[in-house]
C-alpha cells in the first residue's frame, strides 16, 4: 500500500489485492484510523465494481491489524450514517450538550438569509465564484459564505475535495452538514436546524445548500436525489429566508432531457417547491458576449423559456435574468478548486458553471 493525495477527514491510497491487482482506494482517518504503508486493508469494491463515477475509489471499511483507538466519551448523541457498521456519533449544535442550544432553541428566523439551493455538488464552487464577483464589482467585502451540506450524496463531508479546497482559500467560511450527512465544521439534525446554525452560529451573509458528491439518478422524473432540492426551497421560505434556485443547466449533454434546462430542476422547482424563490435566469451579456460557445443564443432562448414554465404568470415563482458573459467566465476560470459537472469541465459546458455562478451574483445582491 502507498499513501498518494491527502486533505482534511480523506486519504488517497494504492492497495494491492489478494490477487495482485492494484485499487485505488480511499480511507476516512476519523472513521477507521490512520493508515500506514504495509497495513491491511478490508475494503468495499461495490461502486469501483460497477465503473460507478465520482472518485471511482474502493472504500476503506477497517485497517484489521491497526484499529483506531476507542473514542472517549463525550458530549453529544446524534447518530449519522444510522445502523450502519461505521455510523458515527457527533455532537449536534442544536442538541441540549451544545453550548449553541440556548441560542437555537427558539430560533425560527432567517431574517432574509440568502439561501441558494442547487442539486448538484458540482455548483457549490460556482456560486461562490459568482458571488465573490459581484462583490469584488461592488468593491464591498467578500461575503461569508456557508454551506449547508445535504444526504442525497456522499454521507461524509470529508469525501469533497471541493469543500476542502475552498476552505483552504477561504472562500468558504464553514460547512453544516445534515441529515445522515456528516463531517461538517457543524453537524445539525436537520436542514432547517442547519439554516438557522448557518445564520445564528456562524454569521452567514449567504448560504449555499446541496447534497454532497456523487447524486444518485435513475432516469426517471423522480428518481433522482436532487429533488430534495425543492424541499430546501420550502424550509429556506418557511422560515423567513430568501430562497434563490440556481438551475442546471448544460449546452453539452447528450441527453435531451438535460440540455437547457435539466428536467430535474424543472421538477424540483416546479413540483416540489410550494413556496417561491427567485429563479436565476442566466442571460447572453450584450456588452461582453461568450465567445467561442455555438448556438448559444438558441441555448438561452431554450432556458429562459423552460424557466418560464417555473415564473410567473405560469408558475409561482420570481424570475431574474443575470447577465452571463466573459467577466463571469473569467470569475469561474479562477476558481481555487477544479470546476466538473457529469465528466465536463468549464471548456467542455461552460452553461453549468454560468447559471450557478449568475445565482451567486444574485445572492450577493440580496445581502445589501
Amino acid at each position: 500500500m502507498s499513501r498518494g493525495r491527502e486533505w482534511p477527514g480523506a486519504v488517497e491510497l494504492v492497495v494491492r489485492a489478494e490477487d495482485g491487482d492494484e485499487l485505488r482506494a480511499l480511507a476516512h482517518p476519523p472513521l477507521v484510523g490512520e493508515p500506514a504503508v504495509g497495513d491491511r486493508v478490508l475494503l468495499n469494491v461495490t461502486a469501483q465494481a460497477r465503473g460507478l463515477g465520482t472518485g471511482g475509489y474502493a472504500m476503506v471499511v477497517a485497517l484489521p491489524d491497526a484499529l483506531p483507538p476507542d473514542r472517549p466519551a463525550g458530549p453529544g448523541h446524534l447518530v449519522k450514517a444510522r445502523y450502519t457498521p461505521l455510523q458515527t456519533m457527533v455532537l449536534g449544535v442544536d442538541e441540549q450538550e451544545s453550548p449553541h442550544h440556548e441560542a437555537l432553541r427558539t430560533a425560527d428566523d432567517l431574517a432574509g438569509l440568502p439561501v441558494v439551493v442547487a442539486d448538484l455538488h458540482s455548483a457549490l464552487p460556482a456560486v461562490i465564484a459568482g458571488a465573490r464577483h459581484a462583490a469584488a464589482r461592488a468593491g464591498t467585502g467578500m461575503p461569508r459564505v456557508v454551506y449547508v451540506m445535504t444526504d442525497g450524496g456522499a454521507l461524509p463531508a470529508w469525501f469533497s475535495r471541493s469543500v476542502a479546497g475552498l476552505r483552504d482559500a477561504g472562500w468558504l467560511a464553514a460547512c453544516v452538514t445534515v441529515g445522515q450527512a456528516f463531517g461538517g465544521d457543524l453537524e445539525a439534525v436537520t436542514v432547517h436546524t442547519g439554516l438557522l446554525a448557518a445564520r445564528h452560529v456562524l454569521d452567514a451573509d449567504l448560504v449555499v445548500v446541496t447534497q454532497g458528491p456523487g447524486n444518485l439518478g435513475t432516469g426517471t422524473r423522480w428518481g433522482f436525489s436532487g429533488v430534495a432540492a425543492g424541499e430546501v426551497v420550502n424550509a429556506a421560505e418557511t422560515l423567513g429566508g430568501r430562497a434563490v434556485a440556481s438551475l442546471r443547466v448544460s449546452g453539452a449533454d447528450p441527453r435531451e432531457r438535460h440540455l437547457g434546462v435539466s428536467h430535474h430542476s424543472l421538477t424540483a422547482y416546479g413540483r416540489v417547491a410550494l413556496a417561491a424563490a427567485d429563479v436565476v435566469v442566466p442571460v447572453e451579456d450584450a456588452t461582453s458576449p461568450l465567445e467561442g460557445v455555438e448556438d448559444r443564443a438558441a441555448l438561452l432562448a431554450r432556458v429562459r423559456e423552460q424557466a418560464a414554465s417555473l415564473c410567473a404568470p405560469r408558475g409561482r415563482h420570481r424570475a431574474v435574468e443575470v447577465p452571463a458573459g466573459e467577466p463571469l467566465r473569467a470569475a469561474l476560470a479562477q476558481c481555487p478548486v477544479g470546476l466538473s459537472t457529469m465528466g465536463r469541465g468549464l471548456e467542455a459546458d461552460p452553461e453549468p458553471f454560468l447559471a450557478a455562478a449568475a445565482a451567486g451574483v444574485h445572492a450577493l445582491a440580496l445581502t445589501g
